[in-house]
């Protein structure tokens, strides 16, 4: 079992930075992928970026290539989302999530889920 708990999250003016942090709790988390997702208002969850066990392989929806970077500290048990450059499409509530197996783009590959944390791009 592994429990995750995001922060970071905020209001931002366009263009600006915000990092989130998703700390876990539980098990050895060195064994698992992180997956970063979001949901903006009113649509679907959709996945935004993921780091392998290790951190040795990310993956990043198209949307944000180029403004997000997924890193992590397996000895805090952390992982981050570096968010540059941000839009007020980038505006949803994000979640971390947890597998042991793969790195998949889809909700459905994670087991464990944060509780979430708003962010708000203003423009």
């Amino acid at each position: 079992q592994v429990q995750l708990v995001e922060s970071g999250g905020g209001l931002v003016q366009a263009g600006g930075s915000l990092r989130l942090s998703c700390v876990a709790s539980g098990r050895s988390f060195v064994d698992y992928a992180v997956g970063w997702f979001r949901q903006p208002p009113g649509k679907e969850r959709e996945f935004a970026a993921a780091i392998s066990w290790g951190g040795s392989s990310t993956s990043y929806a198209a949307s944000v290539v180029g403004r997000f970077t997924a890193s992590r500290d397996d000895a805090k048990k952390t992982v981050y989302l570096q968010m540059n450059s941000l839009k007020p499409e980038d505006t949803a509530v994000y979640f971390c999530a947890a597998t042991t197996v793969g790195m998949g783009r889809r909700p459905g590959d994670y087991d464990y889920w944060g509780q979430g944390t708003q962010v708000t791009v203003s423009s």
